[in-house]
């Protein structure tokens, strides 16, 4: 039986269950799905986001999806964007997305991306955008345009949105999975500010009927789960693209999405533990992370 911590004293609703923490002999019971065939079968990733100042959110995000074992990948971006995209990573289709004046993404468009949404397995949306109201007018664009079981993964700028799009968020409901840091979380769930990672991931999950990953802690329903590795040094520019990129990566696979946000949870706070050792505490960049991914799932996973 899990067992329930105390209620707040805030009275801020259930309490949160005692929260299982990540062992790597507990993600070697958990297997993920065998990858095997071809790209295809492997799973398709879409990621949408980028603007014209920050579409190495978009590629990082992306590279990690292929780095978890993901097999096909398309990265859409502000359009002005897309062709020096194509040629930084010539692995991805990329399609250009429209554009205001200062390049930022409009939202407007959605219907060229028709076949990617269609055969995508996951799509992860955030990275990389700028604005709430072209990121409102895409995020809604694209789940009307998605076919209705597809998981969609939020992050960055698309979670700051949600929260003012109660129809997108029913109809995300059950497939949806967030990675908000605090702020973020608070912002969904209305409040000035919350201060402890497994409180607020439980009351997003049961305020949108997600998967919630939220600095380290990791919740679905009544389940919880807690990081038992990573160092400050993740707290650096382009790392949250690099953990939600994975986390979309292992969907693609085949992962639940629960399982999909512990074992990328873990595989990212690993390779913070990995690069503190070998260059220091803090220091190593986000692109850094990314060559440890398959290193750390390769050794969980003979």
């Amino acid at each position: 039986m899990t067992r329930q911590r105390p209620r707040d004293a805030g009275g801020a609703g259930p309490a949160a269950p005692d929260a299982l923490p990540i062992m790597p002999t507990m993600l070697r019971e958990w297997r993920l799905p065998e990858p095997s065939g071809t790209k295809y079968g492997r799973g398709q990733v879409l990621v949408i986001g980028g603007s014209r100042a920050t579409p190495g959110a978009v590629l990082l995000a992306g590279l990690a999806a292929l780095r978890v074992g993901a097999g096909r990948l398309t990265l859409a971006v502000a359009e002005s964007v897309a062709p020096a995209l194509a040629v930084a990573v010539p692995e991805a289709g990329v399609r250009g997305l429209a554009e205001d004046d200062d390049g930022e993404v409009s939202g407007t468009g959605v219907e060229d991306l028709g076949k990617d949404l269609e055969r995508s397995d996951v799509v992860l949306l955030g990275p990389g955008l700028g604005r709430p109201e072209g990121t409102a007018r895409l995020l809604t664009a694209v789940v009307a345009a998605l076919p209705e079981d597809t998981p969609v993964v939020l992050d960055a700028f698309a979670l700051g949105v949600l929260p003012d799009l109660p129809d997108v968020a029913r109809s995300l409901a059950g497939r949806l999975i967030l990675t908000p840091n605090l702020e973020e979380a608070a912002r969904l769930l209305g409040r000035e500010e919350i201060e402890d990672p497994d409180d607020a991931a439980v009351a997003v999950a049961r305020e949108y009927r997600a998967v919630v990953s939220c600095r380290g802690s990791i919740s679905e329903g009544e389940r919880l789960w807690r990081a038992t590795t990573g160092h400050t040094g993740l707290g650096t520019s382009g790392s949250g693209d690099v953990q939600a990129g994975a986390l979309a990566g292992l969907l693609a696979r085949g992962a639940e999405p629960a399982q999909a946000a512990v074992w990328s949870t873990h595989l990212h706070t690993s390779a913070g533990d990995s690069l503190t050792a070998r260059v220091g505490k803090v220091g190593f960049l986000a692109r850094e992370v990314l060559d440890e991914l398959p290193r750390i799932l390769n050794e969980l996973t003979v």
